[in-house]
């Protein structure tokens, strides 16, 4: 019995370099599989999914980058809005998509770190259902209002809300959006209470502001810059910790009198997850090539938005910390979506 153990055992350890050997050429035939993949990817059109109707901040975000990447790289993307609920349907749908690297979604800060903890009932989990690829840019949230209105700086705003509670109202894009919270964050901060009447999207609330149906309307800077620069909005404020570098002259809130004041959201393409790593990555150099582009710098300017590359790595831990830190926030705001 022992011989027969030896013997047979024998011949294992020459095994040992036979099976690493093995193990090695799979790794090398795995590798050059993902090279290949990569160098022929893309080899059908590249659908990105914007969680937002036509005209909005994100609409025009989206399309520039997928316009500007087309044309640098020869690719044919296809953009498609897919609004409603807040960006949650856009992102539901990109999460359902195969992992295959055709199915971009370019998310937002409220539809991928907000929404989780808004909505009873979502049909994805933004840290597990995707794969962070490139961040894009980050933007403030303006407060403006119609260019006759009686508000000529937020201190009018603040006095006017202070003196009759509950009757100055702002438009939002919806519910539990970014920019929602930043108009719940500015009450808190100014000790007022507000109306606040959502909208679906950008559009439709700063058409209300311009008319006077509403007071205020609380906007991403690229949604509302084109009717700032044209006379028909009187912006009063922007909310990140800086000033806009498209709207220099408007004061921030934190210069305005509510010292370590800061929202702002930020935009980035995504993937479901599962995606290959190497396409990833491939999107993640275009797009970050782009970013260090005077053209594409100045086309992000003049959308009122702010570019700002990272990697997949870095834009994961964004999205990760802004998904903790959102969940506090939503809570002491007791906003909740069915």
């Amino acid at each position: 019995m022992r011989t027969t153990i030896q013997t047979s055992a024998t011949p294992a350890g020459p095994r040992r370099p036979f099976l690493v050997r093995k193990f090695l050429a799979a790794a090398a035939i795995f590798g050059c599989a993902a090279i290949a993949h990569a160098q022929t990817w893309p080899a059908e059109p590249i659908k990105l999914i914007i969680p937002f109707p036509p005209g909005g901040g994100t609409d025009i975000l989206s399309r520039i980058v997928a316009n500007k990447l087309a044309e640098a790289n020869k690719w044919t993307i296809v953009a498609e809005n897919r609004g409603g609920a807040g960006g949650t349907i856009g992102v539901g749908e990109a999460a359902k998509s195969a992992p295959n690297g055709y199915t971009l979604l370019m998310g937002q800060k409220d539809n991928m770190a907000v929404a989780p903890w808004l909505y009873k009932r979502l049909a994805y989990d933004p840290v597990r259902d995707f794969s962070a690829v490139a961040h894009v840019a980050y933007t403030p949230v303006v407060i403006v209002t119609a260019a006759n209105s009686r508000f000529k700086t937020l201190a009018d705003v603040v006095t006017a809300a202070r003196s009759a509670p509950d009757t100055i109202a702002y438009g939002s894009p919806g519910n539990g959006t970014t920019i929602h919270l930043a108009g719940e964050a500015l009450g808190t901060a100014a000790k007022i209470k507000l109306v606040h009447v959502p909208y679906k999207g950008s559009s439709p609330a700063l058409v209300d502001a311009m008319a006077g149906t509403v007071d205020l309307a609380l906007s991403s800077v690229p949604s509302a810059l084109s009717q700032i620069k044209a006379g028909k909005l009187r912006a009063l404020a922007v909310t990140s910790a800086r000033r806009s570098t498209s709207l220099p002259e408007v004061p921030t809130v934190a210069e305005s009198g509510y010292k370590g004041f800061d929202v702002s959201t930020w935009y980035g393409i995504f993937m479901p997850a599962g995606a290959p790593k190497e396409v990833v990555a491939r999107v993640n150099g275009e797009v970050n090539k782009l970013l260090a582009t005077p053209e594409m710098i100045q086309a992000i300017h003049a959308q009122g938005a702010e570019p700002e590359a990272m990697t997949p790595d870095r834009f994961s831990t964004l999205l990760k910390t802004d998904h903790r830190a959102m969940q506090d926030i939503v809570k002491r705001a007791g906003v909740t979506i069915e």
